[in-house]
């Protein structure tokens, strides 16, 4: 029996809401590209997270955090893909489709833009060391050691990955609604900017970060 389990909702609630690196690649992608950019972002964060659930059981998400080697290589990776994204928006023209999608917002999208929305997504979170702490630090507290510990890490995990679904698709849901007035070219492009600083500043401060 998971121990406080109304406790840990309310905790991985929050750590899921408050905007942090997925909130803005989805919101990048949703906005430039459409909602299925942004459910394709949330498929490759979903799918990290399954990932890293499953190094969670295998015992090796363990050996990572504990490794100050594996944990700074993953972390200056992470670190050097969010710059890398920062310096991409900051360097993203406005997109000569803009004016088309306010009146259609039915264009097609390219095939490729959906693949590197997914790429963007499952990679950000597989090098993201925070979402490797929590399966580390913040599930073991909750789980009972008397009883079998897979099924309440599964639990557990099942719980933060249906908590993010939610949230994510109702976030694409809602920049949706809203996409026609940032796809105008001068809100696109201060848009573009600020995403790319925020994800530049995020990158820095990765890399900074000290271990827990």
């Amino acid at each position: 029996m998971i121990e406080n389990l109304w406790v840990f909702v309310m905790i991985a609630t929050l750590i899921v809401v408050i905007p942090g690196v997925d909130f803005l690649l989805v919101t990048k992608n949703t906005l430039n590209f459409g909602k299925n950019a942004g459910h394709f972002t949330t498929l490759g964060i979903i799918l990290a997270l399954f990932i890293w659930t499953l190094l969670a059981v295998l015992g090796l998400a363990t050996v990572v955090a504990s490794s100050i080697v594996l944990f700074t290589i993953i972390k200056y990776l992470g670190a050097l893909y969010l710059i890398w994204l920062g310096i991409q928006a900051l360097l993203a023209k406005k997109s000569s489709m803009g004016d088309l999608l306010i009146k259609d917002q039915h264009i097609q999208i390219p095939e490729k833009t959906y693949r590197h929305c997914f790429t963007q997504g499952i990679v950000t979170d597989l090098l993201n060391p925070k979402t490797l702490l929590l399966y580390v630090t913040l599930m073991p507290q909750f789980i009972n050691t008397d009883a079998a510990v897979t099924p309440q890490l599964l639990m557990l995990a099942a719980i933060l990955i249906a908590i993010s679904i939610i949230w994510l698709v109702l976030v694409v849901y809602i920049l949706n609604i809203i996409r026609a007035w940032f796809l105008r070219p001068s809100v696109q492009s201060v848009f573009n900017k600020i995403t790319g600083i925020v994800l530049i500043s995020l990158g820095v401060k990765l890399a900074f970060e000290r271990q827990a």
